[in-house]
């Protein structure tokens, strides 16, 4: 029987870009589903004792950047460690992936996840403007409606309950992988999701 991946994540975390591309070849060779769960790590931290980045100590902030250039360097992937849009809020973002996850499916879910991932960190685009959302549908030729839908009671409800699915999970940082209910936690642990998986 193929794993169900519960993916947790926020559209402006460098690390799920980090691990985006990975982790979603990795669930395809497997053969395993994946759940989007776009989450609001805001509320996570406040009960879980994350600090966001600019409450964090300087040595942190300053080691955080290090090993962002040490994995875009290894991943040989393009990135601006200091973007011009972050920090950046990404709640509109969050449920305009939720939005085309309802009406699209997972696989252009996934593909949106990771333009949004790369507008932020590659690309240096502002995933808080409405014009920019609409471009990244329409880049990924996904309908404009999408925006709209992105507004809707029940995509909203998804994203509070995804936020609330997290935080009764014990998540605490973005990204995590959960299968079978052992937890994962970020894009560095994908090798120990990729046993799990074999091993399925």
């Amino acid at each position: 029987m193929s794993a169900t991946i519960d993916y947790y994540f926020s559209p402006q975390s460098p690390w799920t870009y980090l691990g985006h591309a990975r982790f979603t070849d990795m669930a395809r060779r497997a053969g395993a589903s994946i759940r989007l769960l776009p989450t609001d790590f805001g509320k996570v931290f406040a009960v879980s004792g994350g600090l966001p980045l600019g409450q964090r100590a300087p040595q942190r902030q300053a080691y955080r950047l290090t090993e962002l250039t040490r994995f875009s360097q290894h991943l040989q992937l393009p990135m601006h460690v200091k973007p011009r849009f972050f920090p950046v809020a990404g709640d509109d973002a969050a449920c305009l992936i939720i939005a085309v996850d309802l009406y699209d499916g997972v696989e252009a879910a996934m593909r949106l996840s990771g333009a949004v991932f790369e507008a932020v960190w590659r690309d240096e685009r502002n995933i808080a403007d409405a014009a920019v959302l609409a471009q990244l549908l329409s880049e990924q030729g996904l309908s404009a409606q999408r925006l709209q839908q992105a507004g809707s009671a029940e995509v909203t409800q998804r994203y509070h309950a995804n936020t609330q699915q997290a935080i009764d999970k014990s998540v605490f940082g973005a990204p995590t992988y959960v299968v079978d209910g052992e937890m994962f936690w970020g894009q560095d642990r994908l090798d120990f999701v990729e046993r799990k998986l074999l091993a399925h």
